[in-house]
């Protein structure tokens, strides 16, 4: 073995559990043997885990167990060896009385995985609102490598010719249906059209504001905000996730030294550009704080103030985050 080699294993975590002589190594190899994996995958390869907010109680992260397969295949291409895991999931269209409760909770769930766990560097597998800041939070205080993978929105909504965004319409169709404008067969219809595919709301919400912030923060792919849930194009940014991962374990490339003073000033610009959520504000603080990064409602006023919006979406505008999709995203 190389020296770089050796120095390159000495520095991965999971050297303590798969890389010990004795007992103490041939209890946890054997123990994941028992899964069907082979002698290979302990030979100092990195671990990445990829953490994963799959929740049918979860519609808009519903997909994501299949998406945890593609970035399993591009830590397999890049000699990392993948292991999945769970934490608590958080979606607003079915948790009373506001996800926000509990974002603290997951972030805690996930920030004692890695602790406790052989994970060199993590993949966060996210959609709906408060899954994205709640897994950075956690990773941010354990401060290993990570990258984020959205689940991305869901198509438009389509009823009758018209665009419907989730959440937005829903006022709209309710006080027809209540002036008795819409019938119940109608209002029955609308109601199967709106949310037609996996994926958060296609709106410039918190879910698609925190997806398109991550790319702002650099530490999610570019396009990762904007491609639709059911996009192939979707799945073969989580293969590049998982590659990519790999090569920010190998190069030390820990969270911290990619969520840095900089990178947070660049995403309340960005913020401001998109018309994105007013949570924003509250996420960026904590996520900012798990980090010892400087940051207060002050630099939202003095950053933020002259920043032009050029993102026309509901809820504030006219379109959907397929049409962002359609006209270049985040980085367009």
């Amino acid at each position: 073995m190389s020296r770089k080699k050796a120095d390159e294993q000495k520095r991965m975590r999971s050297a303590e559990w798969f890389g010990r002589e004795g007992k103490y190594g041939f209890i946890p190899r054997s123990w994941m043997r028992s899964q069907g994996f082979g002698p290979e995958l302990f030979d100092g390869r990195p671990v990445v885990g990829i953490c994963n907010t799959w929740s049918e109680l979860n519609p808009c992260n519903r997909h994501l167990r299949e998406l945890a397969e593609h970035v399993k295949r591009g830590v397999l291409l890049a000699g990392g060896y993948p292991l999945e895991f769970p934490v608590m999931s958080l979606g607003e269209p079915l948790m009373r009385p506001t996800t926000m409760m509990f974002r603290n909770l997951v972030s805690m769930d996930v920030e004692e995985t890695i602790r406790a766990n052989p994970i060199d560097g993590v993949v966060l597998l996210a959609g709906c609102d408060k899954t994205t800041p709640a897994l950075l939070m956690g990773a941010a205080s354990c401060d290993i490598p990570s990258i984020l993978v959205s689940g991305g929105p869901m198509l438009n909504g389509r009823f009758r010719g018209r665009d419907l965004g989730s959440g937005t319409d829903v006022f709209r169709f309710d006080e027809e249906y209540r002036s008795g404008r819409l019938s119940k067969e109608d209002y029955e219809e609308a109601e199967a059209a709106m949310s037609r595919s996996a994926g958060s709301c296609m709106t410039m919400g918190t879910a698609s504001t925190m997806a398109s912030l991550a790319e702002a923060l650099g530490i999610a792919l570019p396009m990762n905000g904007a491609i639709p849930a059911v996009d192939s194009r979707r799945r073969h940014l989580a293969e590049e996730a998982g590659h990519h991962i790999v090569s920010l374990v190998r190069g030390g490339m820990s969270i911290s030294r990619v969520l840095t003073r900089a990178a947070f000033e660049n995403a309340i610009v960005v913020n401001g550009a998109i018309g994105g959520s007013t949570n924003a504000v509250v996420h960026l603080l904590a996520l900012a704080g798990r980090l010892g990064v400087p940051l207060s409602l002050d630099d939202w006023d003095r950053l933020g103030a002259g920043v032009p919006c050029l993102v026309d979406l509901k809820p504030s505008g006219r379109f959907l985050m397929e049409d962002f999709f359609d006209a270049g995203g985040v980085p367009r």
